[in-house]
């Protein structure tokens, strides 16, 4: 009840700003939404043929990353590359305090999953560390995972996976550096075995993120644990 007043509050708060300051496409600073419909049109959509496991585009077999840094989790996907409208829309989505912006991406996961679906009975967004959600007012995977619920019907499993210790910035490390960054910094709670888990985020690069959130989770008992980001680099 008290989150469902808040998010009412904020939706209020939000459309009062609106009006005295009207949205502008994040991308193309046109039109009056935050992510315009061109711009999202013009989206590089990752389509197979891709890799089973970590869903990159496949130009030849064996997947010559999954040879190098195979996954310990059950696979990863990306709706995008990230670049262009894409990377604009998240930079400002999760650095220039625009949450209105999980709607149109959230969006973007939906239609991914609606066509290409993973096998899950929750999502789980990916979490921040507590003081770095503080600083920034909102977990960004979280919001994303609320918008795919709502279009997806699978629920938003709060609070049964925490960051136990602050991270360096994954962009800032190399591919090993990045792994060993975020190992054992997840710890995931019992209510979870035997459960088809999908993780929520924001970007994935090597996918050591969301191994090191699948090994958590898998630790406690999940059946499966899969990966879906808004973009992905090349």
């Amino acid at each position: 009840m008290i989150a469902r007043f808040g998010r009412g509050v904020h939706a209020l708060r939000q459309a009062l700003l609106d009006l005295l300051f009207p949205p502008r496409c994040v991308a193309c600073r046109r039109g009056d939404v935050w992510f315009c419909a061109a711009c999202r049109q013009a989206i590089e959509k990752i389509l197979p043929p891709i890799c089973a496991k970590c869903g990159r585009p496949l130009l030849r077999k064996p997947c010559p990353y999954c040879q190098k840094l195979p996954l310990q989790i059950d696979g990863t996907r990306a709706t995008a590359f990230f670049e262009g409208a894409l990377r604009e829309a998240i930079h400002a989505f999760k650095y220039a305090r625009r949450p209105e912006l999980a709607q149109p991406l959230g969006e973007l996961l939906a239609d991914y999953l609606t066509a290409f679906p993973l096998p899950a009975d929750a999502l789980v967004a990916v979490p921040l560390h507590s003081a770095r959600e503080r600083a920034r007012g909102y977990n960004q995977s979280r919001l994303l995972a609320r918008v795919l619920s709502d279009r997806c019907g699978l629920p938003v499993w709060d609070n049964v996976l925490t960051r136990t210790r602050v991270t360096l910035p994954q962009v800032e490390l190399a591919a090993a550096a990045r792994r060993e960054n975020v190992h054992a910094a997840f710890a995931a709670d019992a209510r979870v075995a035997g459960t088809r888990i999908l993780l929520i985020d924001d970007v994935c690069t090597t996918g050591a993120t969301m191994e090191a959130c699948g090994l958590a989770l898998k630790a406690r008992g999940a059946q499966a644990v899969w990966g879906l980001a808004i973009a992905r680099t090349r």
